[in-house]
């Protein structure tokens, strides 16, 4: 089937969605209204100087940023929102005005408390919210349990419209003596990518601020925030004590009503990349995460729920699925009490301190833990690995393994199952395998097989290039970690592709702050550091002629274009290992996704050659006529 042909399959499955823009255009702000809403901020950046290094900066900083972005990026939605800006701002001029005293009363505050923190990711100021219950003290020797909220969709959500909120509602559910925390997720991308970030480091930050039971933490949402918790939990079911989505969606597919014909005109790598995000492949993972899932029974994404229930029966395992009468995309007030009374149980029982079975099931090691179980090596990428283990007295484990090819068994600190002298034996596959050491003094344990052939051994594999968590591909991984755009400075071989990889950094540029709510770090080719390459995965922008980094590594990188085209990949950076280097590419997805949560999937592999004489547009960068995925060792596949 011709490529022509096959976007407009794609069209014609998304047709509903195609020219929705995310975000949409603003209000035409007055000019007095700006004027004066710029003079409040010229004000508050002043008092906001002298705060920079204290640990609460980012608590004033978050609300500035919120209001300049809505002036600078025409991001009001409504007339109430000039007057909400007002308040915004000087409720951020009595936090810094509290701040310059040395004083933080919000931080011992009960209720509604919006909180900011400084992202890892491009060094945006962030923004969540808590609802702190009146039980809290700072002072008082216990812990709290922790629920995290993921909201539904809402294209006009700036953080101007999120911290109102955050200010002003208490939210679907205040369960008793529980901290709630309502995340922003970067807007509109169903935790997704930065999103999925967003929340593990708002719960990184809550913690830092507030002593949280680990074993008490659970995750909810509804709608968007219902396919947020459905995606969460399944890629990351060692962290919470219970899920609990509402209706969403769980996979791509389905929900999308993908004929077979739309399916098979993709190619394989396309369908292949579904498996980063799709839950119901991970449906395994839920043997460790009780769920509660809830929709209303004259909702159509009570699909999300019935789709999950049938792959969870695949592995033996029966929804718990709590169903609203009568009730369309919304709580039924009775439904709703007994979720919550389900999820307040689950969340007083809390997480099992050392489970003695684990089930785990992945794609990618970007999510390679389950628990006391790593997943260090895959023998192939985007096929699924499994991995069933249980510890047994006295002294062994026992693994049945599939597309693993290594793995790590951590304890921490009063964690080792075994008395302290025991050296266990761990069984593979029906080979047993001793490892010649006990738990450390603090009762810590951690022990290391990868398999050589068909024999595993103890030990960790052999140094070298390959795959492992947090550099395996694909090309939107990189924008999972700390990155920097590297801008050309010199001039392109190839006048077409100089031009094209120009557009196409400014289009990266403009959907990153778009979509995912943050300022690019960009540098010059000239002025790259040894210490941005420890600390980023550089985003380089042109060719060998025009940019001083490519030039450096273009002779190790295993992908070459001929003229005409442009290569773009993920590979590990030849000059620091450890991070990658992306040529000519930002996060893959594009336009066409920005309907629907449900598209917002990888839509490149590792690597990929674009043919130049086809101008991108909102589905491609111009015309794909090869893509792939590297192997396991970062060798391109034959």
């Amino acid at each position: 089937m011709s490529s022509v042909n096959r976007i407009v399959l794609l069209l014609i499955a998304t047709v509903a969605f195609a020219q929705k823009p995310l975000p949409p255009p603003g209000i035409a702000i007055p000019a007095e209204e700006r004027q004066q809403l710029e003079a409040e901020l010229s004000r508050l950046r002043e008092a906001m100087t002298p705060l920079k290094g204290s640990p609460h900066y980012s608590d004033v900083a978050v609300i500035e940023r919120a209001v300049a972005s809505a002036l600078r990026y025409n991001e009001f939605y409504q007339l109430a929102e000039f007057g909400r800006a007002h308040d915004l701002l000087a409720y951020a001029m009595e936090r810094a005005e509290q701040l310059s005293t040395g004083s933080a009363p919000w931080t011992r505050a009960k209720g509604l408390v919006p909180l900011g923190y400084q992202s890892k990711l491009d060094d945006s100021i962030q923004p969540y919210g808590l609802v702190v219950p009146p039980s809290y003290s700072a002072d008082a020797p216990r812990k709290w349990r922790l629920d995290i909220w993921l909201h539904g969709r809402g294209d006009t959500l700036s953080e101007l419209a999120f911290l109102w909120q955050r200010l002003n509602n208490m939210g679907e559910f205040t369960p008793r003596d529980t901290i709630m925390l309502h995340l922003y997720g970067r807007y509109c991308n169903a935790s997704k990518f930065a999103g999925e970030i967003d929340l593990l480091e708002a719960v990184a930050d809550v913690k830092r601020r507030y002593a949280i039971d680990e074993d008490r933490i659970a995750l909810r949402g509804f709608s968007m925030g219902g396919a947020s918790t459905w995606h969460i939990g399944a890629h990351y079911a060692g962290m919470f004590a219970v899920a609990a989505p509402g209706a969403g969606f769980a996979e791509t597919a389905q929900y999308q009503k993908m004929t077979a014909e739309t399916l098979k005109a993709m190619p394989l790598w396309e369908r292949q990349l579904f498996h980063w995000y799709d839950a119901t492949d991970y449906a395994a993972n839920f043997y460790n995460l009780p769920l509660v899932a809830y929709s209303g029974e004259k909702d159509k994404q009570i699909q999300a729920a019935q789709i999950m229930g049938r792959a969870l029966e695949g592995e033996g395992l029966s929804l718990a699925h709590v169903i609203g009468p009568n009730t369309e995309h919304k709580y039924e007030p009775g439904a709703k009490l007994e979720v919550a009374a389900r999820v307040d149980a689950l969340a007083e029982k809390g997480r099992r301190a050392v489970p003695r079975k684990l089930r785990f099931v992945t794609y990618t090691l970007r999510y390679n833990q389950m628990r006391w179980l790593k997943v260090e090596a895959l023998e192939s990428h985007w096929d699924r690995a499994r991995v069933e283990a249980e510890i047994r007295e006295p002294g062994f484990f026992t693994l049945r393994t599939e597309n693993v090819k290594a793995f790590r068994l951590e304890f921490g600190p009063g964690e080792y199952p075994f008395d302290q002298e025991v050296k266990p034996t761990v069984t593979i596959n029906g080979t047993p395998v001793r490892w010649p050491k006990g738990a450390n003094t603090d009762l810590s344990w951690q022990a290391e097989f990868h398999r050589e052939g068909i024999q595993w051994v103890a030990g960790p594999a052999k140094p070298g290039l390959a795959k492992r968590h947090g550099l395996q591909g694909p090309i939107d991984d990189a924008f999972m970690s700390r990155f920097l755009f590297v801008r050309p400075t010199g001039q392109s071989r190839d006048a077409k592709l100089g031009a094209w990889a120009a557009g196409e950094m400014e289009r990266a540029m403009k959907r990153w702050r778009g979509i995912f709510r943050g300022e690019v770090r960009v540098k010059d080719d000239t002025q790259v550091t040894e210490a941005d390459m420890a600390e980023s995965h550089l985003i380089l922008w042109g060719d060998a002629g025009s940019n001083q980094v490519i030039a450096r590594i273009a002779e190790q990188l295993p992908v070459k274009a001929e003229a005409g085209q442009a290569a773009v990949m993920v590979y590990p950076n030849p000059l620091q290992p450890t991070r990658y280097v992306v040529l000519n590419s930002g996060f893959t997805f594009r336009e066409d996704a920005d309907g629907t949560n449900s598209r917002q999937v990888p839509m490149l592999p590792d690597w990929a050659i674009v043919d130049l004489s086809t101008p991108p547009d909102r589905h491609w960068p111009g015309k794909v006529v090869r893509a792939g995925f590297f192997d396991e060792e970062w060798k391109v596949k034959r």
